[in-house]
C-alpha cells in the first residue's frame, strides 16, 4: 500500500500515519510519503510516477501553500494532477471549509473518492474512511453531506420543469394531474418528484411543498 499524505501541519501528517499504521491493508507493507505543501506534493507525485509503484491512496488537505511555477495553487489542483498522472489512485480530500460554494467547487472539479470536513475527522474514523474508500466506496463526512444536499437542492431548483412541478403542487394539483399541464411523461414527473423529496429529505408531496416554500424556492 503506497500512501501519499499532504498537509501543511506536520503533526497532522504524523497523526495520520499513526492511525493508518494500525490498519491491516491487503498489501503486506504500507509505505507513507509525506509532503507539506503543493510543491513537495507535486514532486512526490512525479517521483512516484517515474520510479513506480504509483500511489494507491492520496490524502490531501485543500488549503496548502501553492506552487505557482506549476500552477498548483491548492489541494484541489494537486488532486487533479494525481488524477491525470495516476488515474487509479484513490483520493481523500480534507477541508476546513463548510461553505456550500467551496464544497460545490471541490465536488464538481475534483470528484474525490472522499471529502471530509476537518471537524468530522479523528484517528478512529479515518481508519474506517480509508477502508471504505479502498473497497471502492465513496464517503462524505456529515458536514460535507449537508453541503452537498444544499447543492443538490439548488441544482434541482434551477430546472424549469422542477419549478413548474412544485408550483402546480403548491396550487393543489395532484401528481396524476400534472402530465396534462407539464410537458413531461407521468413517469418522468414522478422521478423528478422523488429526486426533490430526497434532496429535501421529506417523504410526501406536502412536505416537499412546505420545504420548498420555507427555503424560498417557490
Amino acid at each position: 500500500m503506497n500512501i501519499l499524505l499532504v498537509d501543511d501541519h506536520p503533526m497532522t501528517v504524523e497523526g495520520f500515519i499513526n492511525a493508518l499504521s494500525q490498519v491491516n491493508f491487503p498489501q503486506n507493507k504500507t509505505v507513507f510519503t509525506k509532503a507539506h505543501n503543493c510543491e513537495d506534493g507535486f514532486n512526490a507525485i512525479l517521483k512516484s510516477a517515474k520510479n513506480h509503484p504509483p500511489f494507491d491512496l492520496a490524502i490531501i488537505d485543500q488549503g496548502l501553500p501553492s506552487y505557482c511555477e506549476q500552477n498548483i495553487l491548492s489541494g484541489s489542483d494537486l488532486a487533479l494532477f494525481i488524477r491525470k498522472t495516476m488515474p487509479t489512485c484513490k483520493i481523500i480530500m480534507i477541508t476546513a471549509h463548510a461553505e456550500v460554494i467551496i464544497i460545490y467547487d471541490i465536488v464538481k472539479k475534483v470528484r474525490p473518492d472522499s471529502l471530509i470536513n476537518k471537524n468530522d475527522i479523528n484517528p478512529d474514523n479515518l481508519q474506517l474512511i480509508v477502508t471504505e474508500v479502498m473497497q471502492g466506496n465513496q464517503y462524505h463526512s456529515p458536514i460535507i453531506k449537508n453541503c452537498i444536499n444544499e447543492i443538490q437542492k439548488k441544482e434541482l431548483m434551477f430546472d424549469d420543469f422542477n419549478r413548474q412541478i412544485l408550483n402546480y403542487l403548491s396550487q393543489g394539483f395532484k401528481v396524476k394531474e400534472l402530465e396534462g399541464v407539464v410537458c413531461l411523461s407521468a413517469s418522468t414527473i414522478q422521478k423528478r418528484i422523488i429526486q426533490m423529496k430526497n434532496a429535501f429529505d421529506v417523504s410526501d408531496d406536502t412536505g416537499l411543498v412546505k420545504g420548498a416554500i420555507k427555503q424560498g424556492f417557490i
